[in-house]
């Protein structure tokens, strides 16, 4: 599994307490074939309708659809949203909930409509809510058995800044990170958090500052760590598939969600507050807590509504990601070159080993880990079909190169594959000029193509350590046999 697989893996044991602003988001479904007769406006043949938690539901939703639990405060008016809200949370066997009903409150209905894959028209019914009597009480009596906080401020009037306040000192006082979806364009208010999440557009709002650019939101996070209030680090998000800046007060990383269709943004941000909560409560850094907050989020805006993005969506991202960047890995021996010399450059150290890899085996493996650990930069020179038929009979390979190449970019710690069709790679070890050539030990240094060359400009050559009776051709006979 890779790292982020392992982050992922550790949801099912996280418990993350929300509090924040909640919604009944309503969605109404249908078709526009026509112009209404009354007015130049298209007509909306409804078709279904559909109700989702909002605001902190999603995010308390979303983390208990990523293999969370989720423990919810907030506040619904004793009205017929708030019952639905009430229904709603009653159906999520994922999120325990301690709501605040009051008589003389409203409950935030969001009603989109939805023609096609498209959203038309949204229509908000709210009202100021009367303060978040009772949450912190709420909060405190809970806090112990959870690992993180998030606080879901949508400035609706459920977070007053006192209340703000006591959360995050609450959250601090027992050792849990706080994260902070803001809303409020006062980040003084969140002081102490340990990550807060605004948009690009908030950013720039909170800041004063153009956030058009990657550099100009990079700015953007570090002026809001400068700020009189202490934040550990922010992470901005950034156009509708987001992109998130997390910055520490030293350093800015920009991690980019790939290209996707782009059908509904509704509550994407809550998806990926949810799973950067349960990424550092994990135990993820920052970066990588972002890169899962991306996929999530990434993935919510595929689909259409208010999404709850689930564990196995983002395992099957991941997967497809790494068979996409073993794909990426795989070049031809030119342009391995011209990634190696960008490689050196930064001063990194590159390796080099060849071989068929028809059937990737225990001692393959030995000797690829045993090469990367001499090594920034492992570049594996692989026989092509005709090459491997010339050298071990036209009965081989059993897989093309072109499987073969995508098992080799598949590991770890394989940064580049390079297809070379000669009986031997000299050519391309002149290309790629490593600083390290390695080989299995059954061979002897004076029989190594391309040792002298290497040795000529100081590189060394190494002699892997074999893994007894593994072999292509030993695992090919007993099959035969």
């Amino acid at each position: 599994m890779t790292k982020l697989q392992d982050v992922l893996a550790g949801f099912g044991a996280v418990r993350v307490l929300v509090v924040g602003d909640l919604m009944l988001d309503r969605f109404v479904y249908g078709r526009i074939a026509r112009i209404s007769p009354e007015a130049p406006v298209p007509v909306l043949a409804v078709e279904r309708e559909t109700t989702v938690l909002g605001g902190a539901g999603n995010v308390a939703r979303n983390i208990a659809s990523l293999g969370g639990r989720a423990t919810l405060i907030a506040g619904r008016g004793r009205d017929e949203a708030g019952a639905q809200v009430a229904m709603l949370l009653a159906q999520e066997t994922g999120i325990d909930d301690a709501l605040l009903v009051r008589e003389d409150a409203r409950t935030t209905e969001k009603l989109r409509y939805i023609a096609g894959r498209q959203q038309v028209m949204r229509a908000d019914r709210e009202a100021p809510w009367p303060g978040g009597d009772g949450a912190l009480a709420a909060a405190r009596a809970v806090i112990a058995d959870h690992d993180a906080l998030v606080i879901s401020d949508y400035a609706k009037g459920f977070l007053p800044p006192a209340l703000v306040r006591d959360l995050i000192a609450l959250a601090r006082q027992h050792g849990k990170p706080v994260i902070v979806d803001p809303k409020n364009m006062d980040l003084t208010r969140y002081d102490g958090a340990s990550v807060i999440t605004p948009n690009r557009q908030e950013a720039g709002a909170a800041t004063g500052l153009d956030t058009e650019t990657d550099g100009a939101v990079a700015a953007a996070a570090q002026a809001i760590l400068r700020a009189p209030q202490t934040l550990e680090a922010v992470a901005i998000t950034s156009g509708a598939a987001p992109t998130k800046s997390p910055a520490h007060a030293r350093e800015v990383a920009h991690v980019t969600t790939h290209a996707r269709a782009v059908f509904d943004v509704s509550g994407a941000g809550d998806t990926a507050v949810a799973a950067l909560a349960l990424a550092l409560a994990a135990g993820a850094g920052l970066e990588d807590a972002a890169r899962l907050a991306n996929i999530a989020a990434g993935i919510a805006v595929t689909m259409v509504g208010t999404a709850a993005v689930t564990a196995n969506d983002v395992r099957e991202e991941l997967q497809f990601r790494r068979l996409e960047r073993a794909d990426r890995k795989t070049v031809p021996a030119g342009e391995a070159g011209e990634i190696v010399e960008r490689w050196r450059a930064a001063g990194q150290r590159i390796g080099f080993t060849n071989g068929c890899f028809d059937l990737i085996h225990p001692g393959h493996i030995a000797l690829l880990s045993q090469a990367r650990a001499r090594c920034d930069r492992l570049v594996v020179g692989l026989n092509a079909d005709v090459s491997v038929r010339r050298l071990k009979g036209k009965e081989r390979p059993l897989q093309d190169e072109t499987a073969r190449a995508i098992v080799l970019a598949s590991l770890a710690m394989v940064d580049l594959v390079t297809i070379f069709d000669e009986d031997t790679p000299e050519h391309l070890i002149r290309q790629i000029r490593p600083d390290v050539l390695v080989k299995g030990a059954d061979y002897k240094r004076e029989d190594i193509v391309g040792a002298d060359f290497v040795k000529s400009y100081g590189g060394a050559v190494v002699l892997a350590e074999l893994v007894p009776d593994r072999s292509t051709t030993d695992l090919v006979d007993r099959a035969r046999r």
